[in-house]
């Protein structure tokens, strides 16, 4: 069975979510044959015995990002003396800020991942020739790339002149790898990541630990005034909701959110905390609506690392699937995460499954791994809104202090 995406997606990979059918469009078919013509013009010069300058491609947001961190920390042992660089978007690069695990972080603009509208059909191809030139002088002997379907950083690696390509035997990724593993599909995305990254290191067995974040002292200070600031009660659980997700199709409803943090409230004396990018003021303005005793509400005035120390002194924090819940998860805060669309077995929470519980949409379709649902068929696709109040808050009560 040829593997093949299921939505149209980013340039250089699938969508937020990949998924497996057999079948190509034709223009599919047309894609993959000019990738593997353009791909026989690259070398593939034997395999160095070791990598010394270590280039990870990883072009996804900040959930993904964070699934990479157990394998990081797993490589950095494997090869102390390596110089690991992480290509990443400079959306992501506050995730790896502070790690100790890297050396450099390097960013770019990978196309169809900035989550803006497209700039024209050949800018994509004038940008990987510029980021090339600029990875050229970094003299990197490897490069692995990170997400299993991102023919354009596959390509980026071979254009850059590296000579060692390692990534996943995806159709339209293997023309320009020197070494292709399989995918496969339904283990976790830190299984995956560490599985790819042990062929770095041949003979070393090592398990994927935790999700890791450095959380900064000036951050935790930051948190610690701000709860201050606004009132909170440091005798009462403090509870953070997080209401929105990458895509419209994982979000759960406000009045549910609402009712959830009533009950909390009025069960646990829980306090409420929203949290949310500034794009998410109004979701969580929504949510904070249908409270009758407000909320804390902080979305659109924390960075990265201060969302992170807030999560940090939270003793739950709830939302849909997110990068943000992982955030929670590597920061040590108890979870309660709702997943629809998209396999909980392949990106839920990477953690003690009784500090972080996942609660999954009923419908018979889930998952469908589509997150690109256009506005005007959304009410037909409300797989999220088949998870019920009752479900959240029974989850969330029970990892509540009495």
């Amino acid at each position: 069975m040829t593997p093949d995406v299921r939505v149209r997606g980013p340039i250089g990979g699938t969508g937020l979510r990949v998924s497996t059918r057999p079948g190509r469009s034709p223009a599919q078919r047309v894609r993959l044959l000019g990738l593997r013509l353009i791909g026989r013009l690259y070398t593939r010069s034997p395999r160095a015995a070791t990598s010394r300058s270590i280039l990870l491609i990883r072009p996804d947001h900040l959930g993904d990002v964070l699934f990479l961190t157990p394998a990081l920390h797993a490589l950095r042992e494997a090869l102390p003396a390596a110089r690991i660089t992480v290509l990443l978007g400079p959306w992501s690069a506050d995730v790896l800020r502070d790690n100790p695990d890297v050396d450099e972080i390097r960013t770019c603009r990978f196309p169809g991942f900035e989550r803006r509208p497209k700039s024209g059909r050949l800018a994509p191809y004038r940008y990987l020739l510029e980021a090339a030139r600029d990875l050229r002088g970094a003299d990197y002997d490897t490069a692995v790339v990170l997400r299993c379907d991102h023919w354009w950083g596959a390509w980026l690696a071979a254009t850059a002149g590296i000579a060692r390509r390692l990534g996943y035997g995806w159709p339209e990724t293997r023309p320009f790898l020197t070494q292709a593993l399989p995918y496969e599909p339904g283990r976790h995305e830190v299984e995956q990541n560490s599985r790819l990254l042990t062929a770095l290191a041949p003979g070393v067995q090592w398990r994927p630990g935790p999700l890791r974040f450095v959380v900064a002292d000036s951050d935790r200070a930051w948190a610690a005034a701000w709860l201050a600031a606004h009132g909170a009660d440091p005798a009462r659980p403090l509870v953070a909701i997080h209401p929105g997700a990458g895509a419209l199709v994982k979000q759960w409803e406000p009045p549910a959110w609402a009712a959830v943090a009533e009950a909390l409230v009025s069960r646990r004396r829980a306090q409420v905390l929203l949290t949310g990018s500034a794009g998410e003021r109004a979701l969580a303005g929504a949510v904070a609506a249908g409270l009758t005793g407000g909320a804390l509400d902080t979305a659109g005035e924390t960075s990265l690392g201060q969302l992170a120390a807030l999560q940090q002194r939270c003793n739950l924090v709830l939302g849909s699937d997110c990068g943000p819940l992982h955030l929670a998860v590597a920061v040590g805060a108890p979870t309660v995460q709702l997943f629809g669309p998209v396999s909980a077995c392949t990106f839920g929470p990477w953690g003690d499954p009784q500090r972080h519980v996942v609660l999954t949409s009923r419908w018979t379709c889930v998952p469908c791994n589509r997150l690109d649902w256009p506005a005007d068929v959304l009410p037909e696709h409300r797989c999220m809104a088949a998870i019920g109040v009752g479900e959240v808050i029974d989850a969330a009560v029970g990892l509540l202090p009495g």
